[in-house]
């Protein structure tokens, strides 16, 4: 299964590239056009229907018990409805489990990795998400999609015939920006660990009035061994689960993989790792409104405590950027890449066409016609727009003084 690709009449090398720059002009015109829209104070740009599922309704029955218990079963009344949903869900989510190991468990366990992965780094809202729609759009690329994050328990036994007739149950635009939003869309392998019952911080979206959880496992530092064991061998049977199903070079897109390279390096000594950055300003005015529209329609509370948000998004990029730093470390140019936001929103092509020279990605020519394809396509997107005051400007400039300075946002 080809996903993500475009078809498309072969031209000469003169008609693409004349094509190529045509586009990435409007691209590039409607990008630097952004900043003068209008600021849209509601950190939930698009509001998601009650009736589409929340990430948690991936979990099984046991996995969702326990952060029911963790959190003394804090439900508020008025999400009683959804927390029943997901209960009689998570049921469902058990025996489908159980079927899928007993009829594709041996074939999983069997499966080797062909390619090493593409993993694509970067603090939240710095554009990964952009990159990483990109980069599927080669014809050698997969990716974990949507379902496969929500459903990671079944998704091999139960996709197929799943998605195709619960697809209206998803927004078409995400809630906190206008990216693309649906079933077969790219998604974050971290909700999959979470829905696997791996700790994750993005468990606390589920709970917010009690803060932050999980934030050793950002960095998975201090970890016991055996810790660190389970959440290596959940990573390790997610992605072979992916491989089974689709055995290209698979390219994953979590923020928090920022802060675990050293461990990914041990697990996948041949991976290959992007990572892209951006204006900190931007970062973290955006980032406080993720934070803030995920809990917002991630919750099973009333009244979202938002008073740790500021905090905790200074606190992970700090802790995030002193784990990076040490496990890149001299790591070779063909194994890292950096790049930054503005210089990818200016050129897309070009930084894509580098990252394969410089990653040995393969022919770029390949993975052009889809990239190119896909640029036409989002050239009327528009970007939310922060604005920050003078104080808060202030704060983030020395709070993150290092980030500023590696990456020359002085």
């Amino acid at each position: 299964m080809h996903r993500g690709t475009a078809a498309g009449r072969p031209m000469s090398d003169n008609q693409a590239m004349e094509r190529g720059n045509g586009r990435k002009r409007r691209l590039s015109g409607v990008l630097s056009r952004r900043v003068e829209q209008p600021h849209a104070e509601r950190a939930t740009k698009n509001p998601i229907p009650w009736y589409t599922p929340r990430f948690w309704h991936g979990m099984q029955l046991g996995v969702l018990a326990r952060q029911f218990a963790r959190h003394g079963f804090r439900v508020s009344p008025s999400k009683w409805h959804t927390a029943a949903s997901i209960t009689a869900t998570s049921m469902v989510n058990s025996a489908a489990a159980l079927a899928d190991a007993a009829i594709y468990g041996g074939s999983v366990r069997r499966t080797e990795l062909e390619h090493p992965p593409l993993f694509i780094l970067g603090h939240w809202r710095s554009g990964t998400t952009f990159l990483h729609e990109l980069l599927i759009r080669d014809p050698r690329h997969t990716f974990a999609t949507t379902y496969q994050c929500y459903a990671a328990s079944h998704f091999v036994l139960s996709e197929a015939w799943v998605t195709p007739w619960t697809g209206f149950l998803l927004p078409s635009r995400r809630p906190m920006d206008n990216m693309a939003a649906g079933w077969q869309r790219p998604q974050e392998d971290e909700m999959a660990l979470a829905n696997l019952g791996v700790p994750s911080p993005y468990l606390s979206m589920m709970f917010p009035n009690d803060g932050p959880v999980f934030e050793e496992y950002l960095d998975l530092a201090g970890l016991s061994d055996e810790e660190l064991q389970r959440w290596k061998t959940s990573v390790e049977r997610f992605i072979r689960r992916l491989t089974y199903r689709d055995s290209r070079r698979i390219v994953l897109k979590s923020p928090p993989h920022t802060a675990r390279v050293r461990v990914l390096r041990e697990m996948f000594p041949d991976a290959r790792f992007l990572h892209i950055s951006r204006d900190p300003y931007e970062l973290f005015a955006s980032t406080c409104n993720l934070w803030k529209s995920l809990n917002e329609t991630q919750t099973l509370q009333n009244g979202v405590d938002e008073s740790w948000i500021e905090e905790y998004v200074y606190g992970t990029l700090t802790r995030m950027y002193e784990a990076y730093g040490r496990d890149t470390a001299g790591m070779a140019a063909d194994r890292l890449m950096e790049v930054r936001y503005e210089d990818l929103v200016d050129d897309p092509w070009r930084v894509v066409e580098q990252a394969y020279g410089q990653l040995d990605l393969g022919d770029p020519a390949e993975a052009e016609p889809g990239v190119r394809a896909y640029l036409g396509e989002v050239q009327s997107y528009r970007r939310n727009r922060h604005e920050l005051d003078e104080a808060t400007r202030a704060s983030v400039r020395e709070r993150w003084s290092g980030y500023f300075e590696r990456y020359g946002y002085e």
